[in-house]
Formats: structure tokens, sequence, C-alpha cells
């Protein structure tokens, strides 16, 4: 990270711990969620029930196209050469041969490069998605092994990918740092997050720790984890008339177009960028290098180009899940509860970006303790630069907190279940701020009696089946509710006849996980329409506002930016329905919207239809866009979901073949909106958590910095014969404070699966697996 770029990060965190401090002061009517969204009181509209994802039969029939493949005129193809040094400069390259097969339209290196600004990394402004704090193909430095050093376009994918292999690059390799006892040796540095520090400490944990008479005191190691979403990214773009146009695979679509503005000196209207399917993205689908390096190569030569990372190009230039080792040290009285908890270690990171693995962030509020000492150090390698991936922190953290809550129950003699409820606080732990909703306890009670846990022998090893040692084991999950500022919605209402059709455009992406239909839900609920009479836009840059599917809260990112347009709507409507409306004289706040227009809330007999009021003003339609509130529900109330799974594992006891047979994930996530896409967003995150926990690692050559198993054929995930049948139930409490009464869901599924397999496989065989994955060697 720049001086700047670093000033900046300091000077929004003093902003951020200013506001925490007096937020949490504040009157609850103040604070967004302060009076519950009126839609959590509706129970018998669309808002819980299961509806079909709208764009299912789109996907089926192969018409939604996604980014490679949109197609312009003249279309080139991009094949790009990696570096295969950790740290250096290009001392030469001989593109002759490349240049001179079959199809060449052109060779893009540092020497002819268009001169670009460095993109703004992620971090440094409000809407900065930067890979890293590095020129794009500039200059002649190397800064990682895999670093994007030559692109070739060409008339086919084959013959640019033939020409990219005849490239020939030498290199000036100067000294570097690859391994992990290299880095710390070199010192290692505070951990930040989001401006803050990665570190809490209340009383003092060590001394507490030392004086009390149980307790656990290990280390967890986690590795390095890379992304593999079904579709590898891909962009198809062009420059039009000076302008930059852009289909793409993005989670971020209008932080990304105005980054890669910012690149090539352009203001955001010049560029125009679409995503309207990202073919799975859990953090990776942002900017990387290669889309910088395609809109360079098309300006050069004039051409618009597809590029289509292959997998292993995935590996080598889009960052994953960097490795962690934990040390979780936890002190308990003879009854279960905690006097400390000490959760420290190290994460890893690049020179040049400022995403560590924040691991302690589950820890500062899921258990009651008397003192807490948490903190992540960071130490910085030459390597590829790490991104958020599916729960960033929470996935391994309660790795090592719960397995290290699973010993300490051993140690007592306390049941796993009965422990974490015995240590279940009354408010946030660490802030000591009101949970806005937290109902875990019976998320627990529940899922032990649907899972069967009563009958469990706490002991390990008792239960063997043939060649089979057979064990239980739980953990619990636990994810912040987010949601981040920016988001606008625009909201227009269209008259034909006596029928009324509402469009509805959010700057949204469309990752799977059925955004677009609970969009759609949502508004004609707040609308008073049928499903059927709204329609919704999302995925593209010129639509006002900026969301990003990331973090769990773009739901509620869209969910508070409709619900401030919605007002602003009822707003203009009162204005056109005028004095001779049923509705004459009452304000928006004592109007709502039912059966297809506005009634009075304290008298429904007094009610006009939509179609009747824009036909009375002689308007076609209305149109409002609105941005949501501040988030500062974040710094009022502790909010998140909740999670508590459990496991049943079966261990060879001749080969250490290890299966999971059968999951149970119990959630505390406030209200479900959709029970039909929530049970594929829970189901999906748990198999994330089975690959974690048994077969994903990324294979880190030391020696050179170099991904080793860059392919699904080394690269192990989950497949079907790896998933049991997954079992799937929910509080369905609503949060009083939050859009709709909804959390985010897309993250809490992974987080507490690792532990629970860990805690089964100890169970079913009384070996302890500190170390992810849980591979049969440690099991032998």
């Amino acid at each position: 990270m720049s001086i700047v770029d670093s000033a900046k990060q300091a000077a929004q965190g003093l902003m951020m711990g200013a506001m925490q401090k007096l937020v949490p002061l504040a009157p609850d009517s103040w604070i967004p969620g302060g009076k519950p969204d009126p839609l959590i009181a509706r129970k018998h509209g669309l808002i819980g029930t299961p509806v079909s994802r709208l764009d299912g039969a789109l996907k089926v029939k192969g018409a939604a196209r996604f980014a490679a493949e949109f197609r312009f005129d003249g279309l080139t193809y991009a094949a790009l050469v990696y570096a295969t040094v950790p740290r250096g400069r290009i001392a030469e390259i001989d593109a002759g041969a490349a240049e001179a097969a079959a199809g060449v339209v052109l060779v893009m290196t540092h020497r002819n490069a268009p001169r670009m600004k460095t993109p703004p990394p992620f971090g440094s402004g409000a809407n900065a998605v930067g890979p890293a704090d590095l020129p794009i193909m500039q200059d002649d430095r190397i800064h990682w092994n895999g670093q994007p050093v030559a692109c070739v376009l060409a008339e086919t994918q084959e013959q640019a990918d033939h020409a990219a292999a005849l490239l020939q690059v030498r290199y000036a390799e100067e000294p570097s740092t690859t391994t992990v006892a290299g880095a710390v040796a070199n010192g290692t540095e505070q951990g930040m997050f989001f401006g803050q520090p990665l570190r809490t400490d209340i009383g003092d944990a060590e001394a507490a720790l030392a004086a009390a008479p149980v307790k656990v005191d290990e280390v967890y190691r986690t590795p390095r984890h890379n992304h593999n979403p079904i579709e590898p990214h891909a962009a198809t773009l062009a420059w039009v008339d000076g302008a930059l146009v852009i289909h793409d695979a993005s989670q971020m679509v209008s932080q990304q177009a105005e980054t890669i503005g910012a690149a090539f000196g352009l203001p955001a209207e010049k560029v125009r960028l679409t995503s309207p399917y990202v073919g799975g993205g859990f953090g990776s689908k942002g900017l990387w290098d290669h889309q910088v390096i395609a809109a360079a190569a098309a300006k050069l030569s004039g051409r618009p180009v597809r590029i289509a990372l292959s997998r292993e190009g995935v590996y080598r230039t889009v960052g994953g899940r960097t490795l962690t080792e934990q040390r979780v040290a936890i002190g308990a009285q003879a009854d279960g509860t905690f006097d400390a908890i000490v959760h420290t270690g190290l994460s890893v990171m690049t020179p040049h970006n400022n995403m560590p693995e924040p691991f302690i962030l589950g820890t500062r509020c899921t258990y009651a303790a008397r003192s807490f000492a948490l903190k992540v150090e960071v130490a910085r390698m030459n390597m590829l630069a790490n991104t958020f991936m599916r729960a960033p922190g929470e996935a391994v953290g309660t790795f090592a907190l719960e397995v290290a809550v699973d010993e300490l129950a051993e140690r007592l003699g306390i049941d796993p279940v009965e422990l974490r409820i015995i240590n279940e606080p009354e408010k946030d732990p660490t802030t000591g701020v009101p949970f806005s909703s937290r109902h875990i306890v019976t998320a627990w009670r529940q899922g032990a009696e649907k899972f069967g846990w009563a009958v469990r022998d706490p002991r390990p090893a008792m239960r063997r089946e043939g060649e089979w040692w057979v064990g239980t084991g739980c953990a619990t999950g636990t994810y912040p509710y987010y949601r981040m500022p920016g988001a606008e919605a625009r909201l227009t209402l269209t008259r034909d006849g006596d029928e009324v059709h509402a469009h509805v455009a959010v700057a949204a992406a469309e990752m799977g996980m059925g955004t677009s239909t609970t969009t759609a839900m949502v508004a004609a609920e707040r609308l008073g329409l049928p499903i059927e009479s709204v329609t919704v836009d999302y995925g593209d840059s010129a639509i006002p506002g900026a969301i990003m599917a990331g973090g769990s809260q773009q739901t509620a990112a869209i969910g508070a930016a409709v619900i401030a347009a919605h007002n602003a709507l009822v707003a203009d409507l009162l204005k056109l329905a005028g004095n001779d409306s049923p509705l004459a004289g009452l304000s928006a706040a004592e109007v709502g919207s039912v059966d297809g227009g506005l009634a009075s809330r304290s008298d429904p007999a007094r009610r006009e239809s939509y179609a009747s009021i824009l036909a009375r003003a002689q308007r076609p339609q209305v149109s409002v866009t609105k941005a949501g509130s501040m988030p500062l529900e974040l710094m009022h109330w502790s909010m998140h979901s909740h999670s508590a799974i459990f496991c049943e594992v079966r261990v060879n006891a001749v080969t250490g073949e290890l299966r999971v047979n059968r999951i149970l994930g119990s959630f505390d996530c406030g209200r479900i909106l959709n029970p039909r896409t929530a049970i594929s967003q829970f189901r999906g995150g748990i198999i994330m958590g089975l690959g974690m926990a048994l077969m994903e690692e990324t294979q880190f050559d030391e020696r050179n910095g170099r991904v080793m198993n860059p392919s699904l054929a080394e690269y192990h995930i989950p497949v079907h014969l790896d998933v049991p049948e997954i079992d799937v139930i929910w509080t369905d409490i609503p949060d009083p404070h939050t859009p709709m009464g909804a959390h985010g869901i897309g993250e809490i599924g992974i987080t507490g699966v690792a532990a629970a397999v860990a805690n089964a496989v100890w169970h079913a065989t009384g070996k302890r697996v500190r170390d992810l994955p849980i591979t049969l060697d440690k099991l032998l």
C-alpha cells in the first residue's frame, strides 16, 4: 500500500472509531431499523414462501448470457503469459515467433502497452476495488510468480494460446521472501481490517488463563485456499466512440467500472460495465489484472477483446484465502464458564495489498468471557495478493475456536452443546452493545433434537461398525450482518389502462443466489403488487448507486434502498393524487401500499389505485431514485447470523479414509425471505465447508513462490460422492432492526463446518486434528 493510501485508511479508522463511540449512545429511534419494517408483520404475502428463481428457466435453456458469451464484430481472443519467478525484472522478451504465428493480431508487453494509472486499490476510496497497489504491465518489475507479463491477441482462442506458448521471457531474479519462516524473520505487523486494528484486549487474559482450573491452549493451522468458481473469470470488451464497454463477471459492478475508468483516466460515465450473471464468485469475481490488460490490448489493437482465464490462469492471477497459524487458549471454571479467551496468531499477505485473514472477528462476539486477548499479526511474502473468500476470517477462525471449545468440553466433562449454551452472552461480550436479534440457543436446541444428539456417548472411539469408526461432532458458526453504504434503487410505476407495472433497478450482482428473485418479491410486497407485475434490472453500471455482492450484505443493501425509494414514491404519488383523492390530507407516513394502490394505515377504506392516481394526473408513469440510509445500525447493535452445525463421520480403521455420513445445519438468520433459494445457499456453504475440512489446500512451492496444483485435477474440491444428505432448519425469527427482518445467509453456511467435522473425527477415533485439511495420513 502507498503512503497516501495508508494515510487514508488511518483517517478512515479514526473516523470509524469516533462513530463507534457516539452511535451506540443515540436513541433507537434515530437509527435505521429503530422502527420495525412494516413487512416484518406481513405473514401472508410472498415473503417466506418458496419462489422459483426468475432466471432459472433462462439458465436451463442456455439463454442466460455469461461474460464470455457476448460478441462484438471483429472480436479477438486473448491469452496471457505468466511470470515464473517471484521477484525481479524482465531482462529480455523474444516475441518474434509469437508475432509470426498464424492468426496473431498483437503481442502486448510492458514495452508497448498503453500508459495507464495504477487502479486505486481496494479500500483506498469509496468505490476503489483494485487488486493491489501495483501498476499493471507498465514496467519490467515482477512482484509474484504468476504475474501476467504479456498478452497475445489472435483471431481464435487456440491461435492465441499457441502463440503465447512461443513467447520467450528471461528474468533477472532478485531476492524474495517465499517462506513463512522468512516472512516472520523479516518482522510482523499489526493486522488491519477496513481501517480498524485486528486487536481486542479486555482484562488480563493471560493471567486469567494461567489461574483457571481447567484450560486448553493449542495451535491450529489452516492452509492457503484458491477460488474455483464454476465459470472461470472472463470479460468481453470494446472501445466504442472513446468509451469502454465491458461485459464481465463481477460482484462489484459500479465500483469496478469506476476503478477501471480511473486506470484509463476516464470519467465514470465513459465506462459501461454489465454483469448479468457471475457464474460463482465467493469473493473472487472482482477486478484483477486480466480485465485491465484486455482493455489496454483492445485500445492498442483497435479490436474488441474476449479474455477468458483458464483454470490455471485463475490460480496465477486471482487471489484466494491466505494461510493462518492460530493460538486459541480458553480458561474455565469447573462449571464451564469462561475466565479467558486468547485467540492470536499469524496471517500472511503480499507487500502490495492490505487484506489479512481476520480470523478473530467471530471470537469477538460468540461467547461470554471475563477477559479477552485477540490479535492478528501479519507477515509479508512475495506472492499473489490474497482476497476475500467466503466468510473471510470467520471460516478459518471458527475452526480454531470451535475445536478448542470441543477440547475444553472434553476436559471439563461437559456436553459440547451445553458448554456453548452455558457461555451464551447477554450482550456483545467485547463491545457491550445489545444484540439486535440472537436466538442461537433456540437453534442449538432445535438442531440437537432433530439430529438425535441426546443418544450420543460422550466418550471417543466407542462406536464401530465393521471397519468403520463412527462419531459425531458439533460447532457454532457466526457471520456479521453487514449493510454497506452507496446502495440506491430506482422504482418506476408505469400505467397501461387499469394495469400498473413496477420496474425496479438496482446496481446489484446476481451470483446465482437468487438476488433478482428476492428483490422482485420484496418490491412486490412493498408496493402491494403481484410478483408478475414486477421486473428487476441489475448488473449494469448505468444503474444508479453502487451495491457490492459480498459480505452477505447485498439483500440488506437492496432492501434499505428500496425502502427509501418506496417512501419517496409514496410522497410523489400523494402529490399527484391531489385534493380530489380519498387520500387527500394524508402524509406519506400515514399511507401504505396495498392491492395495487395506496391506502390509509388507520382507515383502509380511504384508498386509491396507482392506475387511478396516474390517470387523473395524466401521467403514463412515475419514477424515483433514492439512496438507502447510512448503515448506522451496525454500530448501535451487535448484528450477526448464527448457526449450530451437527456432523456424523465414519473413519476407516484400516485405510484412514474419512467419510461425512450426515450433516445438519440449524440456522438463526432472522426472517428467511425465500426458503427455496435459502436452502440452496445454506447447503452450498456447508459443501464448501466440507471441502475446507477434508481436502482443499493450495500447494505453494516455497523455493520459488509458485502454486503447484493449479487445476481441479490436483486441487481437490467435494464431488457428489463426498457430500452426504444435508439437512437444513432455521429459527425464522425476524430481527426487528433490519429490512424485512432478514440477515444475510451467503456466508454463514461455511462457518463452523470444518470444526464440526474435526470434532466428529475426534469422537470417532480419539485423534484430535488441528491442522486442515483432515487427510487420511493424519488419521492412520
